[in-house]
């Protein structure tokens, strides 16, 4: 599955291409078909992907062999897909280390498999990047027709929108969903500033995340913004240095390298905003957050810290973003994979959904048994989490 772009036919005329490096796509094309879809995202953009592969971050060496697809018809891109072959599941977030290990159990290889999703990036958007639904179709078919031909245990679709899913669910995809936490803006009538926000609070939230603010304030930390081109070399560098050290932190090795970010830098730079935070003229922390501008979005990436300060966290992470988010009147926030906490600070509970494919149809109807208990499980965490609602009912 490795070499140049290899084409084949399929029906309508159309023609497949599997690409082992984005490059291989015309980039204009590529961001045609993001452009066109109503939930896309800055990780879906041909800078994004091409970053993460040129910079050594998502590369068979690390176990992420790109094999994207692009479905033409007389040589105009109709539709394409960010595909991986990957030999292992980390930086995926969605689990299925119970499956692979229930292949090992049986004697039978759950790697390689067939992923489509952005790379170390939890963020729900399109991954069947389609000019017309029947498009999407044929996507499904060549990722299924690639896995069967390979012998590959399975394909994964993550973080879906709501046409992909729809599209998968026809297709006889299994759905599996997961819960993130998301912070909305206010409407019809956007908040005014952090302080209206903090007055739809009940009174323990909105206490505890003032008492949070306090010991940050107290401890003699001020914050920075930098937004795009004003995020400078230097500013990079430092927050690589605490991303680094986030990592350190929980004995790990972190996924992006420093040239990454560089070509985010270089190419995305409307995309990034930059918290630094300062004491004493002296900084101690960054976090970084990407923006859709276009779309009043903005996402929690990275941060990390030179120093323990109780409280840091929540406010460079949570608290600096959001009322960032609220004075350019964004509309949504989105907090990143997991973590309960978040609701105490205004970020509410959504599902996000992923579809999979397996070939084995003993193993898919295990799964299948298995995602349909913990679909209902995570039904009643939903409920369970709607019931703990931190805002009060909102009167305009």
């Amino acid at each position: 599955m490795r070499g140049e772009a290899r084409e084949k036919e399929v029906a309508d005329d159309y023609v497949i291409r599997v690409c082992d490096d984005p490059a291989q796509i015309d980039a204009a094309a590529w961001n045609a078909l993001v452009d066109s879809q109503p939930s896309a995202t800055p990780f879906v953009r041909h800078e994004y992907l091409h970053a993460l592969h040129a910079s050594g971050s998502a590369t068979e060496a690390t176990g992420w062999l790109p094999q994207f697809l692009a479905l033409s018809q007389a040589d105009r891109l109709l539709a394409a897909c960010p595909l991986y072959l990957k030999t292992h599941s980390y930086g995926e977030y969605v689990f299925d280390w119970a499956w692979a290990d229930a292949y090992q159990r049986h004697g039978l290889d759950y790697y390689p498999k067939l992923l489509d999703a952005i790379p170390f990036t939890p963020v729900p958007g399109p991954r069947l990047l389609a000019r017309e639904p029947r498009h999407r179709l044929v996507l499904l078919r060549a990722i299924q027709q690639l896995a069967a031909e390979a012998q590959l245990s399975s394909a994964h679709l993550l973080f879906l929108d709501e046409e992909d899913r729809a599209a998968a669910e026809r297709a006889g995809w299994m759905p599996r969903s997961t819960v993130q936490f998301h912070w909305l803006n206010r409407a019809p009538a956007p908040y005014a500033d952090f302080a209206d926000f903090l007055a739809g609070l009940h009174r323990d939230k909105r206490k505890k995340i003032q008492q949070e603010r306090r010991r940050v304030a107290d401890a003699g930390i001020s914050f920075e913004a930098f937004e795009g081109d004003a995020i400078g070399g230097a500013d990079w560098d430092f927050f690589y240095r605490c991303y680094t050290l986030t990592y350190r932190a929980h004995h790990s090795t972190p996924y992006l390298g420093r040239d990454f970010f560089a070509r985010m830098a270089a190419t995305m730079a409307r995309h990034w905003l930059m918290f630094v935070a300062r004491r004493g003229g002296e900084r101690v922390a960054a976090s970084l957050i990407a923006l859709d501008p276009d779309r009043g979005v903005a996402f929690g990436r990275y941060w990390g810290a030179v120093e323990h300060v109780p409280c840091l966290h929540f406010d460079a992470c949570y608290y600096q973003p959001l009322a960032w988010c609220i004075a350019h009147g964004y509309r949504r926030f989105e907090g990143g994979a997991q973590g309960e906490h978040k609701m105490a600070r205004g970020l509410l509970p959504v599902q996000t959904h992923s579809a999979h494919w397996l070939a084995q149809p003993q193993f898919a109807r295990a799964v299948a048994d298995f995602l349909a208990r913990e679909g209902a499980g995570v039904a009643a965490y939903m409920d369970e989490l709607n019931e703990r609602n931190p805002f009060k009912a909102f009167t305009a």
